[in-house]
């Protein structure tokens, strides 16, 4: 009977031939995570194992399927050990040394595609492997945001990223702003130090070759503008912005420094599409010869910078059509071609939200910064070759952001984004703001005789583009700090006058922060009601700003310290980059404004002096000084004649080029009379 039990083997004791193994014999696996262990019994049918771990503190967790989960951090010492034990004889085991490993030494993320090219408003899959972990699940970011926004597009959980209407811009050192490329990034789930990136470039169709007739907001200008040095030749490009009529002849417009070399074109001059720059400095298609510029130099008041140029017939869309300005989308979502509104535009007013279609950076969209702002431009003969020199400009058109347009977007037209009215010819910028000269302008200067000149196109209509979840806005607005002894100079203000301030009985609080009309200033706080008339509180109290914070009723009263009442404004609605002013109040900064336009231009560090909004009391004006930035200047006074002040800093307004530079044995010595060029900027 024993015999025949043992020869059963049921439930006995294992034979010496009996052996177990662990797979994998070795493993490194981060904090946290967990990692499969199998066993392998050989010499009995019975294959049941136990596990257990044993090791350093804390050891981790092995569950009776083998799977093992790390502690939460690296134990001492860094090694465990995992055993599989035969339950039928325990002295029948298989062992694997496990290294715990902190998460950011072991997970690993690539991101595939790598470096790929994207459309504007197009999209693009993007996949992520990971390595080093079972937890194969990321987190997208694009350009450090996770999910990304309307300035960079957006990615979804999946990785497909969607681009935005615009390409990002960066300052390009010497004052004016030039594309760049954006950053999708992977995040590891199990360790956010394991990340991987590709880098995307961005392209608009505003650069490529168009088949015949084309849509204007494209790449182009004047086929001689370029220049041949030793074993190199520079070619640059601009924008083709948009068509006009006069007399029943069509001609694009653009400015003098893309179509007329900044002066130095002549009548007849071949205008091409695309421009040099984006044909590899070789020809391309004339679609038009130029016909007419306003002098840069020796020019009449108001001073302009746009030229015409009499389009070949068929070669330009007779409709007028604009690159992404249309009302609709295609069946990819791209915004399609789209004509301005016919006509002669309208004038520009404080906050108006303004679109342009350019060369550089394709769609973008903003608001209108301030209005009759003289400024003065810099500018080059030629391909980046010749005399510097600069140009005094009144009346002009100032919109937020540096990201609005980019070196090569000069010539694109400005509109406005719920009628596509045309509004301002866009000519020159810097890394904060881009300038354009105002329509009414411009085609006053082109009008012959009994013939004027309008903007070829259709009805009004809304700039779908900017309306959709892509669609990149620009400025923002963030208050900068305030050095501990300019902001005791506000303390000293608001213990002096606490009692009068408060006497108005809008007035709830007073308190000390930031202001926004002058960055790293600080400023008294009156907290108010909303709809509180501005004009019965004071812009200064001894010498320092005061700024109104509109809000319910707030939580305290009095006077309150610089952190109570940076705790009140989280009850406020936040500030804006621009508000809506009154025409009355319009009237009155313009007048103060006429009177100092000249003096203030004479100032050293100033190039610009327009109307703006304030920030600081909203629904006010302000009369915005533009500072070149790292230049010295004389103290900027809180208000002038009344009306407050505004400053605005950034590099100095010029009209640049987009320049490429490649080799002569890879493009022509110089453009045949057919050739495309264009020198522009922003």
């Amino acid at each position: 009977m024993a015999l025949f039990l043992v020869s059963c083997g049921g439930g006995g004791s294992a034979g010496t031939n009996v052996s177990v193994s662990v797979t994998p014999a070795t493993a490194n696996v981060a904090v946290g995570e967990s990692q499969q262990f199998s066993a392998t019994v050989t010499g009995t049918t019975n294959t049941a194992v136990t596990w257990s771990v044993t090791g350093g503190a804390p050891d981790g967790t092995i569950s009776p399927a083998g799977l093992y989960q790390a502690p939460a951090v690296v134990p001492t010492p860094a090694q465990v050990t995992v055993r599989a034990a035969l339950q039928a004889d325990p002295t029948k085991a298989g062992t694997a040394t496990v290294t715990i490993v902190p998460a950011s030494s072991h997970v690993q993320v690539s991101v595939s595609p790598a470096s790929p090219t994207v459309a504007l408003f197009g999209t693009q899959q993007f996949t992520a492997t990971v390595t080093g972990t079972s937890n194969s699940a990321v987190t997208w970011e694009v350009n450090g945001t996770a999910g990304g926004g309307k300035q960079f597009g957006f990615i979804s959980s999946s990785g497909l990223y969607l681009a935005p209407g615009g390409v990002p811009t960066k300052s390009d050192g010497q004052g004016g702003s030039t594309t760049t490329t954006l950053t999708i990034t992977a995040v590891s789930a199990a360790s956010s130090t394991a990340t991987g990136s590709a880098t995307v470039t961005l392209l608009p169709a505003n650069q490529g070759a168009q088949n015949l007739p084309i849509a204007l907001g494209a790449s182009g200008g004047n086929a001689n503008d370029s220049f041949t040095s030793g074993q190199t030749i520079t070619c640059c490009g601009g924008t083709l912005g948009s068509l006009v009529t006069r007399g029943g002849t069509q001609f694009i417009l653009s400015n003098n420094h893309v179509l007329a070399r900044s002066d130095i074109g002549a009548i007849g001059d071949p205008i091409s599409s695309p421009g040099l720059i984006d044909n590899n400095c070789r020809s391309a298609t004339p679609v038009a010869n130029l016909t007419q510029f306003y002098s840069l130099e020796s020019g009449a008041p108001p001073k302009i910078d746009a030229a015409i140029a009499q389009v070949v017939v068929g070669d330009v869309d007779p409709s007028g059509k604009i690159l992404y300005l249309g009302s609709t989308t295609d069946s990819n979502g791209v915004p399609v071609a789209g004509a301005p509104h016919a006509g002669s535009g309208v004038t520009a007013t404080i906050g108006e939200p303004v679109a342009k279609s350019g060369r550089s950076t394709g769609l973008t969209c903003s608001t209108v910064f301030s209005v009759y702002t003289g400024t003065s431009v810099q500018y080059q003969k030629g391909c980046g070759t010749g005399a510097t020199f600069d140009v005094s400009y009144t009346n002009q058109v100032d919109v937020a952001g540096g990201s609005f347009s980019a070196e090569g977007d000069s010539g694109s037209l400005i509109v406005d984004q719920n009628t596509a009215d045309p509004v301002a010819l866009l000519f020159a910028g810097s890394d904060t703001d881009t300038v354009g000269n105002p329509v009414a302008d411009v085609l006053n200067f082109f009008k012959s005789g009994s013939n004027s000149v309008t903007f070829v196109g259709g009805g009004p209509h809304v700039v779908v583009g900017c309306t959709l979840p892509a669609a990149p806005q620009s400025g923002t607005l963030t208050a900068a700090s305030v050095p501990s002894e300019a902001l005791q100079e506000a303390i000293s203000a608001r213990d002096a006058h606490y009692a009068e301030l408060l006497a108005h009985f809008q007035v709830q609080a007073v308190g000390i922060g930031p202001s926004y009309d002058a960055p790293g200033e600080p400023a008294v706080l009156l907290f108010v009601a909303p709809g509180t008339p501005q004009g019965v509180l004071p812009a200064i109290v001894d010498g320092v700003r005061t700024r109104i914070v509109e809000g319910p009723l707030f939580a305290k009263s009095g006077a309150v310290s610089a952190e109570e009442s940076a705790e009140l404004e989280k009850s406020a609605a936040p500030p804006q980059l621009v508000y809506h002013v009154a025409p009355e109040e319009m009237a009155r900064a313009h007048a103060v404004q006429a009177a100092h336009l000249e003096e203030w231009m004479s100032k050293r560090g100033v190039q610009g002096f327009g109307i703006g909004s304030s920030a600081d009391g909203p629904g006010q004006t302000a009369l915005v000084i533009f500072l070149i930035r790292g230049e010295a200047h004389e103290p900027i006074p809180p208000v002038i004649d009344g009306v407050r002040t505004r400053v605005r800093e950034g590099r100095r307004f010029r009209a640049g080029v987009a320049r490429r530079e490649p080799r002569v044995s890879a493009c022509h010595a110089g453009p045949s009379p057919r050739a495309a060029g264009a020198k522009a900027g922003e």
